[in-house]
């Protein structure tokens, strides 16, 4: 691919300081365009010539106006990102609509060096590979405009490039650490895998563009006019609107209509004395497991999703009694703010991520994109469609980290979610907890019902299974929940 590529391309000084006055008027233009726009553009600077890689970065923010890009030089990951998943790093990153952000030393990038340097064997480039092309699919179907720049230089001109960069003290910042001098220095290893990685992470909705570094004058002018062409395209076909989405009935999973949720027993039941009993003795266990947990750096993340009423907030409450504040976080999950709206739906839990060793608690989550924006019609029939490939590779780069994950579904019927509604009618402290939507909803529960048993199906995965717990009863539900992240957290342990 490399070896294919054009090289020996030059520009010369006047030509290059004739055509720049006009690009950079056309650049912020189009830049200003792009802040009314509804998509981000993600730019990707990688190569076997890190400074020139530099000099992109740097001239990207002279030619336009700086407070919209945001540039992100990344190196060997910090102490703070070895505590997460690897592609949390990343996307906590990512631009908001409107927005630029250009990296350096990306996803690709890290990966070709950690192979080269014999930090990933074959098995995790494989799986890094497939994660890398599921985020840039995830972010060109969001709506992003991704490029792809490969900043190559031929053999003799890196070697003389690092041995000048070497004896001058004053540009030596510009190659990142002695890791990379060693994944430069070896070219005839480096580049095989360089090749092969760049080759399989080329893709329609992502190709990469490799252009010779030689000349920086042509680099410049090279990636400047694609990044322009690009750009000024996008936003011409962004005048033409996108479909309101509507809202959609799920279709039943079967002839009699029936999903998972029927076969979930709601007549479980514990009585007050043995729900004191099993809750003392459980959380007396979760709290052992939890300090242990800590102490070894296991991070765990519980999600809780179920229908209105059916009492997430106790159980949460329940979880959390026996553990230490300082090692646990709730995040309770609304409608998305106007930020939120600005970037791929996954990243505001991404972001939420926690350092190891800690507890992270989501009461509601991911999961509304297949529930409530599909049935409401918040999100378009495309949109939903490919959450569910999305989440499985977000929640295997979450296992994969080592992270403990939990998924709880609590379920309840209609005629006891009704009870419990007429119920906080009637409570001071609980009249905040029932809305007209909460009876709205109500009147969805087919549809809801069938969206759930079709969540179930695919995104229940061997690492990270559903658990269905039956909370007509709510202390049974609750000592359920208790009972099966004890069992998890030991089977970690």
């Amino acid at each position: 691919m490399f070896e294919t590529a054009e090289l020996g391309h030059t520009l010369d000084k006047r030509s290059y300081e004739a055509r720049v006055p006009n690009l950079r008027v056309a650049l912020v233009n189009a830049q200003y365009d792009l802040r009314e726009a509804d998509f981000p553009v993600v730019i990707l600077i990688d190569g076997n010539d890190r400074p020139a890689c530099n000099g992109l970065l740097k001239g990207m923010h002279e030619w336009m106006d700086g407070r919209f890009i945001h540039l992100v030089a990344l190196g060997r990951p910090t102490d703070e990102e070895l505590q997460r998943p690897r592609f949390w790093r990343y996307w906590r990153q990512l631009p908001g609509a409107g927005h630029i952000g250009a990296f350096i030393d990306g996803w690709a990038q890290t990966l070709i060096r950690e192979r080269v340097l014999g930090e990933a064997d074959e098995q995790e480039e494989a799986r890094r590979l497939g994660h890398i092309r599921d985020l840039e699919q995830a972010l060109v179907q969001d709506g992003a405009l991704l490029l792809k720049f490969w900043c190559h230089l031929p053999k003799d001109e890196l070697r003389k490039r690092i041995k000048k960069t070497r004896k001058n003290p004053d540009s030596a910042w510009q190659l990142a650490g002695e890791g990379d001098f060693e994944l430069y220095e070896r070219y005839d290893e480096a580049m095989p895998v360089a090749e092969r990685i760049v080759r399989e992470t080329s893709t329609g909705q992502a190709p990469w563009q490799i252009i010779e570094s030689t000349d920086r004058r042509y680099l410049g002018m090279t990636m400047a006019e694609t990044l322009l062409s690009a750009l000024q395209k996008r936003l011409d076909q962004a005048s033409a609107t996108t479909a309101t989405a509507s809202p959609a009935a799920a279709a039943p999973p079967s002839l009699d209509g029936l999903t998972i949720l029927d076969s979930i027993d709601l007549t479980q039941s514990l009585d007050k004395d043995d729900y004191k009993r099993e809750l003392e003795q459980q959380q007396g266990r979760l709290a052992h497991l939890a300090r242990a947990a800590h102490d070894k750096g296991i991070t765990s993340v519980l999600v809780f999703e179920g229908w209105d009423a059916a009492g997430k907030g106790g159980v949460i409450r329940r979880v959390c009694a026996p553990l230490d504040p300082r090692q646990f976080r709730i995040v309770p999950v609304a409608a998305p703010t106007d930020e939120e709206l600005a970037h791929h739906y996954l990243w505001r839990f991404w972001k939420h991520l926690p350092k190891a060793g800690k507890i992270l608690i989501f009461d509601r989550s991911w999961y509304g994109r297949v529930l409530v924006e599909r049935v409401e019609g918040f999100a378009s029939e495309a949109e939903w469609g490919r959450a569910y490939a999305e989440i499985r590779d977000f929640e295997e780069q979450l296992c994969a980290s080592g992270i403990v994950l939990q998924k709880y579904w609590l379920h309840i019927s209609p005629e006891e979610q009704l009870a419990r509604f007429q119920a906080r009618e009637h409570t001071p402290y609980k009249k905040h907890k029932i809305t007209e939507d909460d009876y709205r909803n109500r009147e969805k529960w087919p549809q809801y019902a069938h969206a759930v048993h079709e969540m179930f199906t695919r995104t229940s995965t061997e690492e990270a299974p559903w658990h269905l717990i039956a909370a007509n009863d709510k202390r049974h539900g609750r000592v359920d929940v208790l009972r099966n992240y004890c069992r998890a957290l030991e089977r970690r342990l």
